[in-house]
């Protein structure tokens, strides 16, 4: 279906992709992994034409149609109600119920046999392409990606950023494309509506290629596995377990061909220092010199992956109880989240909470952070509680006029002002060297702007860490270390997500709201997938 052939890209001075090749078939169902910066997203837009490359061929089927579910879509705005801008998607049918209605409007008073002939032939066509069915359909799409039957006639304008976006998403499922394309899709979304897609792609009878973090939904929907990796993309067969597998194999089978390699090159420098300076050996010297300039050195696998790697540690250690907040309220108009809700944390929890955007997920983790004032509430903390509060949206967090060493720099160390040194080692950990902890931090991408914010939160050396969303902007590896740190952080955490094998990994406690009331359930979270139904 599409061809890509000897794809090279340069990014400024950095290359991308290095004459890199690719077949997509008509069926595949193809995740799109690679670390942050290798250029998933730019390959995207390659595909869809919106970028150029510098050299290589890209050779796509008459017949091929792409959609492309973007971030730029964000800007999209109307005044129109989100069912008849996701019925947009069906354009040929809507344009031949507007020619019937106006025919209608015209036999009103003129009932010439060419209009009934006329008119006949466009509701024969209307039904043929499926126009009866397409507000169903539309309807049915929307309230899968989460939004109550009472709301599709609302406009679009009246929506945040993220539910305009699943607007979207479902417009563009439903003019199944022959290459839909998804960048990030599960950003926006929340569990039941995640699972929802995942259940829809599964039965997506045309290609896809979506790229995501989340490896649970990765594993719920690919059947193929194209990493950008040296420059190159690397097709896996399976979801992204299989990938793993696969890797591992692979990258054993090479850390044994490297070794293998450095044995051999090893014993040809011991032979040429040794016989060197003997004339009788000249030839044989100079012939095992041209070997060695000859050969391919292969690339020891350990050095070629850079991830995150750190542990959160804490300066002092809390009271049993780290706090007990009752009698909540919180209401934003007629919208009421929270009605006389109580919390309880406890010295070492680990407390996802999840649930469906809109019901105060990230507002009660804001009214715990004393980040946003609730309506009512009775607050009481234990002591030598320190807390350090990750946001979702990072410029809440950062001042986008420092660069990262004097952002890192306003993290309280106790009165004392950490030395550059210390700064550039914390940076270190996070992947920033040299000359990039001098960049400012509002030219940084989403996924550094993540890891400055990761950074401040393991300088506070907390004992409570409250997270809204930690996950997003991360790559898989990221996403695993920080799973890593989690669990052998000895605070207490509590924070929202939707990445389902991240709360698996972390969490030993589940918080959900129901009804305003927060709920509790004790268990890991397929545990609690199991037990509990959300809506």
């Amino acid at each position: 279906m599409i061809t890509i052939s000897d794809l090279t890209y340069h990014l400024g001075k950095r290359t991308l992709y290095d004459a890199a090749s690719l077949y997509i078939k008509s069926k595949d169902k193809i995740g799109l992994i690679g670390p942050n910066g290798a250029g998933k997203s730019t390959l995207l837009h390659i595909i869809t034409e919106s970028l150029k490359p510098d050299e290589g061929k890209i050779t796509k089927e008459k017949e091929c149609t792409i959609g492309f579910l973007n971030q730029d879509l964000f800007s999209y705005h109307s005044d129109d109600s989100i069912r008849n801008v996701a019925m947009q998607a069906f354009q040929e049918a809507l344009v031949t119920q507007k020619k019937i209605e106006n025919l209608c409007l015209e036999m009103e008073s003129n009932y010439a046999d060419d209009l009934l002939t006329q008119l006949s032939t466009l509701q024969e066509k209307f039904e043929r392409i499926g126009g009866y069915e397409i507000q169903s359909k539309t309807e049915t799409m929307l309230e899968g990606m989460g939004f109550p039957t009472k709301d599709l006639g609302r406009p679009l304008s009246e929506f945040s950023g993220g539910w305009r976006m699943r607007v979207m998403f479902a417009k563009l499922l439903l003019q199944e494309p022959s290459l839909l394309i998804l960048d990030e899709p599960t950003n926006h979304l929340d569990l039941v509506s995640i699972k929802w897609v995942e259940e829809y792609l599964r039965s997506y009878e045309s290609a896809f290629i979506v790229v995501s973090h989340d490896r649970s939904f990765l594993d719920g929907t690919t059947s193929k596995i194209v990493e950008i990796d040296n420059k190159k993309f690397v097709v896996y067969v399976g979801n992204y377990t299989d990938y793993e597998i696969q890797k591992e194999k692979k990258e054993e089978l090479l850390q044994n061909a490297y070794a293998n390699q450095q044995k051999q090159l090893k014993h040809s420098q011991e032979f040429i220092d040794r016989f060197r300076a003997k004339a009788s050996k000249a030839k044989l010297v100079q012939s095992r010199i041209k070997s060695l300039e000859k050969i391919e050195k292969i690339e020891s696998p350990s050095l070629k992956r850079r991830t995150i790697r750190f542990n959160f540690t804490i300066k002092q250690n809390p009271s049993k109880i780290i706090a007990v907040i009752e009698k909540i309220d919180k209401a934003y108009g007629p919208v009421v989240l929270l009605k006389d809700a109580t919390v309880q944390i406890d010295r070492g929890d680990k407390i996802a909470l999840v649930g469906a955007n809109g019901r105060g997920k990230t507002t009660l983790l804001r009214i715990i952070a004393g980040q946003d004032s609730a309506d009512r509430q009775q607050r009481v903390f234990g002591n030598n509680v320190d807390m350090a509060f990750y946001a979702q949206h990072q410029l809440e967090a950062l001042n986008i006029e420092n660069n990262i060493i004097e952002e890192l720099q306003q993290c309280d160390n106790n009165g004392q002002e950490r030395t550059e040194q210390e700064l550039r080692a914390i940076a270190g950990m996070f992947l920033f060297s040299k000359d990039d902890v001098f960049k400012k931090i509002k030219v940084l991408s989403g996924g550094e702007k993540a890891r400055v914010a990761l950074a401040k939160v393991l300088l506070s050396q907390a004992n409570c860490l409250l997270l809204d969303e930690p996950t997003n902007h991360l790559d898989i590896h990221s996403i695993d270390t920080l799973a890593q740190a989690l669990k052998q952080y000895e605070g207490t955490c509590l924070f929202v997500s939707h990445d389902r094998n991240f709360v698996q990994e972390v969490a030993t406690k589940i918080w959900y709201i129901e009804k305003g009331k927060v709920k509790v359930f004790l268990g890991s979270y397929k545990e609690f997938e199991e037990s509990v139904h959300l809506a």
